[in-house]
């Protein structure tokens, strides 16, 4: 099989359906500049957060085989991860949130492969290699930890969502795709903003997608651990923001207990957040993750499970209680004065599956128009249908080439000649197929025999409701990859001079090759050419202390002077504290 990524023991265990939205690392594409920032980045984050990290991040770090000086190549952190049975893959931005969670299911790591910019280098809106592979991975090598995000991944894939749900996660996309890119024009991302504002403020009733993420934003990207009165960073977008990781400690920001309320807070991807939740372990994230999966579709069923897969507008499954799993888009549920599904009907190419396997002869070709099927028990007849045997079948007269008229006891009435049953394994009834058949609610005309064979489901209750389909091989490509693709940056003649020095000094400092003239002939070029550039004198002091050269003098009052005249005094006054101040 060929494939445009590599595949190893976890990789080659995904669907083929989630194949599209791996792309190659685009490693070439990243700037001399780029990997500064992300030796600034990581450089900040490991003097800062291992003070006030949980302690799996600084072992982590080294178990997933980061490094501080260079951003890492998918290829060798693959190698690495799987000695902890996991897997990264690299994407393009933001995926729809269903496929995220899946990847998580399958031990993958989805990593967004592009690096932000210098402009965005304590905070950025858009997902990074910074925020995916200094935050997320290291994490993940605490055993406890990585089993909750596969569980979530397991369970969040079966969330469903609503129809607002992809109209948020593209707006949402665009935004920060807009944000990052430093062409786009202010008109662009005011646009962008107010929609995703507007929508955060129209979602109506949260989906079980929409709680899921809020479940997954308060944990596994915003998560703090321990008490409420000295907690410390787990989640991934505090771990890779140096802004964020300093803010989120202060009294401001309130601290909570962790519990399932947090899947009702929704989140604000463009402000910090005002809040945030505390699990005193990771045992606790995936004892709340349970308590909201016993409230989801995929554990309750029943109409209000069904209900949701209509509203959604996609493809979902229902299961019976017999095991049979109808996969569609559910388009019609009728239900009695209990308010029980009586008659479930899908719209459009549907499978019939058990066991998350499709049953031979029952995939889209077959039921290209759609099913419908009455669910509950016979009227007047103690024995549901799927607890009788043979010989009740029988007694009822439902068995092969027998005329027979099923009256349900929501009122769903089914009349024809019986061609055969479909049973699972176990001898459980599954299916019976009719001809000449007419299938009627009231005086709705549910099913006709002009319209061919009709294949009843068996089943007395939905036990389950949830997104997707029960093979993911039945439905052949399913999900879609966003039409909204990252900006690759357009760089000036200047900017790309700019890179060029600071790709100079990264291989003359790797290299060992640095001499006191190259480091003055850069820093006479910054003054005249990049007045307004901070991380590479930065850089340049750095190496003029560890070699002593008389130049640091120079560098040090050049960056305490842009300091003081500039947007950057957070940014450099960092820098300098982690250089050795002694040696001055």
């Amino acid at each position: 099989m060929e494939t445009h990524f590599e595949l190893n023991e976890v990789t080659k265990r995904l669907p083929k359906h989630l194949h599209k939205f791996i792309v190659k690392q685009p490693y070439d594409e990243y700037t001399a500049q780029n990997q500064a920032v992300w030796r600034y980045v990581m450089r900040m984050n490991i003097d800062y957060l291992s003070k006030v990290a949980h302690e799996s991040y600084v072992d982590g770090l080294q178990k997933t085989g980061i490094s501080v000086e260079s951003i890492p190549h998918m290829e060798g952190m693959n190698r690495i991860l799987k000695e902890i049975g996991w897997a990264a893959v690299s994407v393009d931005g933001f995926i729809p949130p269903n496929a995220f969670m899946e990847f998580q299911a399958y031990n993958v790591l989805v990593i967004a492969s592009d690096m932000r910019t210098i402009d965005h280098i304590e905070y950025t809106p858009a997902p990074d290699i910074i925020h995916e592979a200094a935050g997320h991975a290291p994490i993940i090598a605490n055993p406890e930890y990585a089993e909750y995000l596969r569980r979530f991944g397991e369970i969040g894939s079966k969330a469903i969502s609503s129809a607002k749900d992809y109209e948020m996660y593209e707006a949402i996309r665009l935004l920060s795709i807009l944000k990052e890119n430093p062409n786009s024009s202010k008109k662009e991302i005011k646009e962008a903003q107010e929609k995703v504002e507007w929508l955060q403020n129209n979602m109506g009733e949260l989906s079980e997608m929409a709680q899921i993420r809020n479940l997954h934003w308060w944990t596994v990207e915003y998560g703090l651990i321990g008490t409420v009165e000295n907690p410390k960073i787990y989640g991934a977008g505090l771990l890779s923001s140096i802004g964020e990781s300093k803010w989120c400690m202060k009294e401001e920001v309130k601290k909570m207990p962790y519990t399932l309320e947090a899947a009702n807070v929704s989140f604000d991807i463009t402000k910090p957040q005002p809040q945030l939740f505390v699990t005193p372990n990771f045992a606790h994230l995936s004892l709340v993750l349970e308590q909201y999966a016993n409230t989801m579709g995929i554990r309750t069923g029943g109409l209000k499970g069904v209900g949701k897969l209509i509203d959604s507008k996609n493809l979902g499954t229902i299961e019976l209680s017999t095991g049979l799993q109808v996969s569609g888009i559910f388009t019609n549920v009728i239900s009695d004065e209990r308010n029980q599904p009586i008659y479930i009907q899908t719209t459009g190419p549907t499978a019939l599956a058990n066991r998350d396997k499709e049953l031979i002869g029952h995939g889209i070709n077959y039921h290209a128009e759609g099913f419908g099927s009455p669910i509950g028990k016979l009227k007047g007849i103690n024995i549901p249908i799927e607890n009788m045997s043979p010989r009740d079948l029988e007694a009822y007269g439902i068995y092969e080439g027998q005329n027979v008229t099923l009256e349900f006891e929501g009122g769903v009435k089914v009349e024809g000649e019986v061609i055969t049953g479909t049973r699972d394994l176990r001898g459980r009834i599954q299916l019976v197929s009719f001809k000449n058949c007419t299938v009627t609610h009231g005086d709705t005309v549910l099913f006709h025999p002009d319209w061919g064979i009709y294949d009843m489901a068996v089943g007395k209750e939905i036990k389950a409701a949830f997104s997707g389909p029960a093979d993911v091989n039945s439905f052949g490509d399913i999900g879609k990859v966003s039409e909204t693709k990252t900006h690759k940056i357009n760089y000036s003649t200047n900017e790309r001079k700019l890179y060029q020095m600071y790709e100079d000094i990264r291989r003359a400092r790797e290299e060992k090759t640095i001499t006191e003239s190259k480091v003055q002939e850069v820093f006479d070029l910054l003054k005249e050419e990049f007045p307004n550039d901070w991380l590479l004198p930065l850089e340049l002091l750095e190496l003029a202390i560890e070699e002593d050269y008389a130049i640091k003098s120079d560098l040090k009052k050049y960056l305490e002077n842009l300091k003081g005249n500039s947007g950057y005094t957070n940014l450099i006054e960092n820098g300098l504290h982690l250089l050795p101040q002694h040696s001055m």
